[in-house]
C-alpha cells in the first residue's frame, strides 16, 4: 500500500518495542507517532489505543482485517516458529525466541495473540470517521481495530 501511495510505511511495533522488548515510554511513544502522522502522507501498520485516535483522525483510509482465530493463531505460530529459527531481527535488536512461543506470559506472541483476538473484536465496533472506510471481514461480525491506517500525500 505505502509504495503505491509513494508513501512512508511505519509500523508501530517497531517505534514502541525498543531494545531487549523494553516498551518506549507512553508519552514519547505518543509524540513519535504524532510527528509521523502529522507528515504529509504515511501508511502506519499497526494498533495500538494510546494512539488510535490521532491515527485515525489524521487517516483518509483505513483497512480492518478480521480472519478468523484459528486462522491468527495458525499465522502467529508459523511467523514466530520461522522467526525464531532463522533468528531474524526484528526491530530494534529484538529476535522472537522459541522458548516464548506457548508460554503463557503477556510478551509471548502466541498469548498475546489469543487474548488480543477477542479484546480487538470488541474494542471497535463501527469504522472511524474517514472519507474512506475498507472493511475486510470474513466473519460478517464486524472489523477488527485498523492493521492499516494510509493518508495519501497532496499532489
Amino acid at each position: 500500500m505505502a509504495a503505491r501511495l509513494g508513501a512512508p510505511y511505519v509500523e508501530l511495533d517497531s517505534i514502541y518495542h525498543q531494545r531487549d522488548w523494553t516498551p518506549l515510554p507512553s508519552e514519547e511513544f505518543v509524540a513519535r507517532v504524532t510527528e509521523i502522522a502529522s507528515g504529509d502522507g504515511w501508511v502506519i501498520d499497526g494498533n495500538y489505543g494510546a494512539v488510535r485516535p490521532l491515527v485515525w483522525a489524521r487517516a483518509d483510509t483505513v483497512v480492518w482485517v478480521d480472519p478468523p482465530r484459528h486462522l491468527v493463531m495458525r499465522r502467529i505460530l508459523w511467523r514466530t516458529v520461522s522467526r525464531g529459527v532463522m533468528r531474524r531481527e526484528l526491530w530494534n535488536g529484538n529476535r522472537e525466541s522459541l522458548r516464548n512461543l506457548l508460554s503463557a506470559t503477556r510478551t509471548s506472541t502466541s498469548s498475546s495473540g489469543w487474548r488480543s483476538h477477542r479484546k480487538y473484536a470488541s474494542a471497535t465496533r463501527r469504522p472511524p470517521p474517514t472519507r474512506r472506510t475498507s472493511a475486510c471481514t470474513s466473519s460478517g461480525s464486524p472489523p477488527l481495530p485498523t492493521r492499516h491506517a494510509a493518508r495519501r500525500p497532496s499532489r
